[in-house]
């Protein structure tokens, strides 16, 4: 039984939660943001991460699927996310 912790969330947790990242496509980029996720997810299952490079190939979105077990948690890792400078979006 899952349970929210959060009255005003709709994610009710914990959960797998796909997190978007989109950055230049550059060869420390997956690596990086998968280090990233096994900080807040120490389980972090890497073959759950899907690749997209853009048309061109200048850019490349990555999908992190992730064991999000908190709002905090999930918080902490779109700041993390955000305010890293490889990372030009995170949805």
């Amino acid at each position: 039984m899952r349970i929210a912790t959060n009255k005003d969330s709709l994610v009710e947790y914990p959960c797998d939660f796909p997190i978007k990242v989109i950055g230049l496509h550059q060869p420390d980029f997956v690596r990086t943001m998968v280090a990233l996720a096994q900080t807040f997810d120490p389980g972090f299952n890497v073959s759950k991460v899907a690749l997209r490079p853009s048309k061109g190939d200048k850019y490349l979105g990555i999908t992190l699927n992730f064991w999000a077990t908190s709002r905090s948690q999930l918080d902490g890792m779109y700041l993390a996310l955000t305010a890293h400078p490889m990372v030009k979006i995170a949805l």
